[in-house]
Order: structure tokens, then sequence, then C-alpha cells
């Protein structure tokens, strides 16, 4: 794990800039990703697009000429929102204390279900059982949302199962599908190709594009999976 550095705000591309807090897979430091997102949700600025956090950043999106008409008396808009930034930063987005309680998500590991549950037992020289155990005993954090539309990037799994992602990819993993890479667990929201390793399925939809917030799950949840038998 690549230690903290320090902040550091950088364009990605004409109408984005990044603030990074670090470069380590950190809850100290997602939360002050989340933090800052929810500031300029909050309180946006004339231009203001969107704020999307990472595991150690945030990025926001923004619309050049409107920031620039905004704030002329900045050479650019970068310029102008790399200001903004600063400020929020120094003073406005310190991360609150989080008391959500978590959320519950039952899923099956039935053979037809757990696809590589096998494979990660063998890794970890242990039984299937006490895969699944030990998979359960923790609560996860959602770092970040991505890859797929509320595809849940999540942390830690325990270091007994942690299995590196597949060699070669599957062309179709089935949507609700329950995974780990290394100590990232994450659940597929929709059908699609992957490599990370298979320990279950939920029925539980985690996207739903006709609701107001379609992902189920937001960065800075807590999760607990819970075995469900199957039908």
């Amino acid at each position: 794990m690549m230690s903290e550095s320090k902040t550091r705000i950088f364009s990605l591309g004409d109408s984005a800039l990044t603030v990074e807090f670090g470069s380590s897979i950190s809850t100290g430091l997602n939360k002050r990703a989340i933090a800052l997102s929810d500031f300029f949700r909050q309180n946006p600025f004339p231009g203001f697009v969107e704020s999307v956090p990472a595991y150690a950043s945030t990025t926001i999106f923004f619309d050049i000429w409107t920031v620039r008409k905004s704030f002329p008396e900045f050479s650019s808009a970068f310029d102008a929102v790399k200001h903004l930034a600063d400020q929020a930063i120094d003073s406005k987005s310190r991360p609150k204390a989080e008391s959500n309680p978590s959320i519950e998500i039952p899923f099956h590991f039935d053979a037809k279900s757990a696809l590589d549950l096998d494979f990660v037992a063998k890794h970890a020289g242990i039984s299937t059982r006490d895969v699944i155990e030990i998979f359960t005993n923790v609560t996860y954090r959602v770092f970040m949302l991505g890859f797929l539309p509320g595809f849940s990037y999540m942390g830690e799994v325990d270091e007994r199962i942690a299995t590196p992602r597949k060699d070669s990819p599957r062309l179709c993993v089935p949507k609700g599908s329950i995974a780990i890479a290394g100590k990232q667990a994450g659940i597929y929201s929709l059908e699609s190709p992957g490599g990370w390793q298979i320990l279950g399925r939920t029925d539980v939809e985690m996207f739903k594009p006709d609701q107001a917030s379609p992902s189920l799950l937001k960065p800075g949840d807590k999760i607990r999976f819970v075995t469900k038998l199957s039908d």
C-alpha cells in the first residue's frame, strides 16, 4: 500500500479538476474526499456540473464558459475552480462523523452463484465454509462507485482470503455477483465482463435507472453481507 501524501490539485482534461488527498486506501482520506464532494453538491458554484469522490480524491466537473464568465478575475476556468477548491479544503469541507447504520446485503453461495469460491478457498488454504465465514465477519465501507453504474468498490477484505484478480477475465459476469479482488470487494450491479473472484450472488437490485437515486449504495455506506439459503 502506498503512503499518504500531500494534497495536490491537477487538471483532468479541459473541464474537470481533481483534488488528490493521498494515494492509499484509507478511511480517513476517503472521508475527506466525500466531504469535499458533498460540499460542492450542496454549495454549487456557477458552472458546477458534478463532483465525484473516489478512494482518496474528488473530481469536480464544470462548464468552462460559465466559470470564465462568472469569475473573470482568474486567467482560466481551472484557476477559478482551483481557488474554490482550496477555500473549501481549508475551511468548509471537514469530514463529518458517520453514524449511518450498516446495510445488510443477503446473498447465495451455492455452486451456480459462487463461481470462484473453490478457487479462493484453495488459494487461502482453507475450506469454502471458512471463506464465507471470514468474508461475512467484516463490515465493509463503500469507498466509491465506478466501472459500472452502481458498482460499489468496498474494503477491506480480510487478508486471509484476499485473492488477486483472475488472469483472464470472464466475458460475462452475472448481475448481482459479489466478488473480491485483492483486498477490495464489490457487487456487479449489471451483467458485465469482469475479472474479480466471485463468492456469491445477491438478488438485491443495486442499480435502478428510473429512480431519483439510481444507485442503492453510495460512498461512505457500511455494508454487511449475510448468507441466504437458496430457494
